[in-house]
């Protein structure tokens, strides 16, 4: 075989692929969550259509899946079908916890002690209680109930995998849960919950919700369910790392530096700084582990002082040669005292009431409540929205800026590769949804520093694709074909850099909709990536233009237009991105920049790109910026419509495609990917100016003033 086979064959998957509902040591495997909590789309319900789809086309085995997989507690006895797991001696023993600590009920949210966005196998509570795995869920149980909360797009699954010990609640609102609370637990009576899983904001709406009703909330230090979850997974023995020298520009002693000066030069003067999310430690250390799925964080938390470095951390995993690099044996300000993770409460109790004048900084958005209980007094106590290492961490220096681009080059070429693959296979039947994820994982895990998928691939054909975040399964798996639309939103984690693109195509002949819809979308994504705004703007003033081309036709879509990402760091690194609560722009952020549209039962587009953030050479003004795209993969051809674009548009997508040329066409040789590179060079051959139309409503010039009126805005 040639060159080609032989990189073709390795990266093929295994057809048989075993479902993701997996057991992990009594609990089921949490699946990922949806593409970012954050930017929830509302209303989707894959589940209910790939259930239902079979039986509304007349597919008997539909029908009888659809009647086969769902419980009916109706039913005596109720039927349950084999994915439920069974919660009663589960429920018995929490019941138990919950009478000898005189509670009236219990609330169990779907996270972890840093609030995080993923979750370890050890931290699904709810999926062990209640057989759920989805990724957004509050179970609440009291002596004679229990019921979990959740979202549309998990109704379906939600009733497939719980028994009938469990209600159903269609809701997933701090209010929902606080009213059927007041409805269940009697005047007086206790509601618990565990501290370190609830964010400041989570005890504060849960408080105020039942703050007139005669019922307290109570904190309970020890999670009642890890006292009855006798094969809870513990934590990994190994798996820290600290980054090679290769990808770093700063040491972390120049970090701690670099946050002790924005600490001293505070007005209210913190004298210390508490970090509780997973990537806050790491990238102050410049140090990885594999606690967490798709995200290359470990369990940790850092208290930063203006003279000492606390690391609460299990210790048992940290080698000498960490121990040497962290300079874990010597007692100076750039000394790391390492302390056992569990400490983490009484080492923050001993520094509050031990050192006069304390005051400690802390994120609230990520500093879960029960290390805030220990200095909630408000001299002890300052708080920001984000910490300043989030704020610091958003952007990127030189090094990180170079290998971040490097690190997509070559995911362009694996992803490249599924598309060369699927415009051969898919019209022959060849593919289905799960196998083109497969495939994709796979050809990334050849490529130079892959250290496995940034999250869960979503590969969706026709009616799936216009969910938002569905993932295939088993059930729900379609073949590909021409006559539908695919989308393929994935990314990988290389040691240099995180990646997340999304590409539609179409191996058919695609519909007037589909393509328009396709173009707009499309110069939705331009008009975002060429514009120029002041530095320190917001994303939240500019994200309408990614949808006033689909505006102006009455279309629109549900998701937030993008989020930050960062160096083998969690694909939705928070706090970049274009919605509210989002910190201003500055020069060396990434963000995807993402626009979609989505028709129900018919067909999704999205089209999502990471740029960075540069300066914009202007006529008259310096300190101005724009974005410059980082992912390096054609647009699917036969579904823009080049009539709907303007010049200016015309002339970015041909820059962009030169770009695509430039950088990929040396990688795609250096790989011996041939097809690939013909691939490339046909599909990014430049658009000719004819064919555009100056008279549409989405050209340039109409945008003119909505960039002023952004302006204005943000000022």
């Amino acid at each position: 075989m040639d060159e080609r086979e032989r990189e073709r064959e390795s990266c093929k998957p295994d057809r048989e692929r075993k479902t993701s509902q997996r057991t992990l040591n009594g609990a089921p495997a949490p699946v990922r969550p949806a593409r970012c909590t954050r930017m929830c789309f509302r209303g989707q319900m894959f589940s209910v259509l790939a259930l239902l789809l079979p039986a509304l086309t007349g597919s008997v085995s539909g029908v009888a899946l659809f009647e086969a997989t769902e419980r009916n507690c109706s039913l005596s006895p109720p039927h349950l079908p084999s994915t439920a797991v069974n919660s009663t001696l589960r429920l018995r023993r929490l019941r138990e916890r919950m009478l000898a600590s005189k509670i009236s009920a219990y609330i169990l949210p779907g996270t972890d002690a840093h609030l995080s966005e993923y979750i370890a196998p050890r931290d699904a509570r709810v999926a062990f209680m209640t057989g759920f795995t989805g990724s957004a869920g509050t179970a609440v149980v009291t002596p004679s109930k229990a019921a979990l909360w959740t979202d549309s797009r998990y109704w379906v699954q939600a009733e497939r995998q719980m028994d009938c010990n469990w209600e159903l609640q269609r809701d997933a609102s701090v209010s929902s849960v606080a009213e059927w609370l007041i409805s269940e637990v009697p005047r007086g009576g206790r509601i618990g919950f565990d501290p370190f899983l609830f964010s400041l904001k989570t005890q504060e709406d849960y408080g105020m919700s039942l703050e007139s009703s005669n019922r307290s909330l109570e904190s309970m230090p020890g999670n009642l369910v890890d006292q009855v979850w006798n094969e809870r997974p513990p934590v990994r023995p190994d798996g820290l790392i600290r980054l090679p020298d290769r990808v770093i520009q700063r040491s972390w002693q120049m970090k701690v530096e670099q946050i002790r000066n924005q600490m001293k030069a505070n007005p209210y003067e913190p004298t210390a700084l508490l970090l509780s999310a997973l990537d806050e430690t790491a990238w102050l250390f410049n140090m990885r582990g594999n606690d967490i799925p798709y995200n290359p964080f470990f369990y940790s938390y850092t208290l930063l002082t203006v003279d000492e470095i606390w690391l609460f951390v299990h210790t048992e995993r940290v080698t000498e040669e960490l121990r040497a690099y962290l300079n874990a044996s010597c007692g100076g300000p750039l000394c790391v005292r390492l302390r056992s993770y569990d400490a983490v409460s009484d080492g923050l109790k001993a520094y509050v009431s031990g050192r006069p004048g304390a005051k400690v900084w802390i994120g609230a958005k990520y500093t879960n409540y029960a290390l805030y209980e220990v200095i909630k007094s408000q001299d002890k106590l300052m708080a920001t929205s984000y910490s300043p290492v989030l704020t610091a961490k958003a952007v990127k220096d030189d090094t990180e800026r170079r290998i971040l681009r490097d690190a997509h080059v070559r995911d362009a070429a694996a992803v490249m590769q599924l598309l060369v693959r699927l415009e051969t296979a898919a019209p022959d039947g060849k593919e289905t949804e799960l196998s083109a994820s497969a495939y994709v994982d796979r050809c990334r895990s050849k490529q130079k520093d892959n250290k496995g998928p940034s999250f869960e691939t979503i590969s969706a054909s026709g009616p799936n694709a216009a969910l938002a975040h569905y993932s295939p399964t088993r059930e729900s798996n379609r073949m590909l074909t021409v006559d539908e639309m695919y989308l393929v939103d994935s990314g990988g984690q290389y040691l240099d850099g995180t990646t997340d693109i999304t590409r539609t195509v179409h191996w058919g002949t695609p519909t007037a909709m589909q393509k328009e819809a396709f173009t707009r979308v499309l110069m939705g994504n331009i008009e975002i990536s060429r514009t120029i705004f002041p530095s320190g703007t917001r994303g939240v003033n500019m994200e309408m233009l990614g949808r006033r081309a689909l505006w102006e036709v009455g279309l629109n879509y549900g998701h937030g237009t993008g989020h930050g990402l960062g160096n083998y760091f969690g694909v939705h690194e928070w706090p970049v991105g274009f919605q509210g609560n989002n910190i201003p722009f500055r020069e060396g952020m990434f963000t995807s920049i993402e626009p979609g549209y989505y028709k129900e039962n018919d067909f999704g587009i999205r089209i999502e790109d990471v740029a960075v953030v540069v300066p914009a050479h202007t006529k008259y003004g310096h300190n101005y910026l724009t974005f410059e795209t980082v992912s390096l993969v054609p647009y699917d051809r036969k579904l823009i419509d080049t009539s709907l674009l303007s010049p200016v548009q015309l002339q970015w997508l041909n820059k962009y495609y030169e770009t695509i040329r430039r950088l990929t066409g040396p990688e795609l040789d250096r790989q011996g990917l041939h097809a690939e590179k013909r691939w490339m060079l046909k599909n990014t051959e430049p658009f000719g100016q004819s064919g555009s139309s100056s008279s549409s409503p989405s050209s340039s010039l109409t945008l003119f003033p909505l960039v002023v009126a952004v302006f204005n805005f943000a000022l």
